[in-house]
């Protein structure tokens, strides 16, 4: 494997780890509406599980509501149980074939409590990039030992890692200011 190759597996690595952190933030609640709130939810329908979104189309009509219309008449029921069963503190209405989800105003005490798990979630994400950094780092040295490559090569090419590091990081602070902010405010 050449040192390019080593360097662009590292930032494909950790521009999936960027995604996967915004994806997990999507899914935590601010004051607005989401379908990424309910969307992954399992229901039991036809005897097995689903999510949410495999079930029916999830729309936001207004800024603090949540509209899902199954595309089965059925499946109504199992996903209002499933998303009182998924703890998210959303009370969902029946309204004939429609579920209506009014999402309540957090309370600040609920507000710090969802910017400290976006912090973890950000920090887990951190974990990962170093974890690309220090095998893509073991993947060098090893290039260098193996001979063809010198040693000044090897050298700029961890320090390309290290700024590649530091900007996915940089990156997932930014995301993490942006969701805390959404979060905070009422």
């Amino acid at each position: 494997m050449a040192l390019d190759d080593v360097l662009l597996d590292a930032e494909e690595k950790m521009i999936k780890s960027e995604q996967h952190v915004e994806h997990e933030f999507s899914g935590v609640r601010t004051g607005k509406a989401s379908p990424a709130l309910v969307e992954n939810i399992q229901a039991e329908v036809y005897g097995a599980m689903m999510r949410i979104k495999e079930l029916a189309n999830i729309s936001v009509p207004e800024s603090r509501m949540l509209m899902i219309q199954p595309w089965d008449q059925g499946s109504v029921g199992p996903i209002e149980k499933a998303i009182q069963k998924a703890n998210l503190g959303l009370n969902p209405a029946v309204q004939g074939k429609f579920i209506r989800i009014v999402l309540p105003d957090l309370s600040t005490e609920t507000r710090q409590k969802f910017v400290k798990t976006v912090k973890a979630m950000a920090e887990t994400g951190k974990v990962a990039i170093r974890q690309i950094r220090r095998d893509a780092l073991e993947a060098l040295k090893k290039e260098g030992k193996s001979g063809g490559v010198s040693e000044d090569e090897v050298e700029t090419a961890e320090k390309e890692v290290q700024k590649l590091t530091d900007q996915y990081i940089a990156k997932l602070d930014a995301h993490l200011a942006t969701k805390e902010k959404e979060i905070m405010t009422v």
